[in-house]
């Protein structure tokens, strides 16, 4: 049974770091996606990565900011938050397409999806 369980979440002043974890059991080949719905939006995009690491999609309001890593070792992908902004209040969710996977941001192609943490941007 695959499971996503993700952490980190919490409140940060605006300018501020988090770093969310989504730790996976029950499959070892993945490509991940990160994305997040903000009070009254739709889900959207933040990242992706490959199967393997070797490739990272972000979208164009947290690129330079936002990092994804994953250690293979411990089966967890992360999501590196730097310079917050207000504008990034939102859950964030983890989401896995099973396999050996390239990155996407396509909603439908995930398979698997974490029940989300909140993160909030405030003074």
């Amino acid at each position: 049974q695959v499971q996503l369980v993700e952490s980190g979440g919490g409140l940060v002043q605006p300018g501020g770091s988090l770093r969310l974890s989504c730790v996976v059991s029950g499959t070892r080949f993945y490509a991940m996606g990160w994305f997040r719905r903000a009070p009254g939006k739709e889900r959207d995009s933040v990242g992706t990565i490959s199967w393997n690491g070797g490739t990272t999609y972000y979208a164009d309001s947290v690129k330079g900011r936002f990092t994804i890593s994953r250690d293979s070792a411990k089966n967890t992908v992360y999501l590196q938050m730097n310079s917050l902004k207000s504008e990034d209040t939102a859950i964030y969710y983890c989401a896995i397409r099973e396999g050996v996977k390239g990155p996407t941001f396509a909603q439908d192609e995930y398979d698997y999806w974490g029940q989300g943490t909140q993160v909030t941007v405030s003074s």
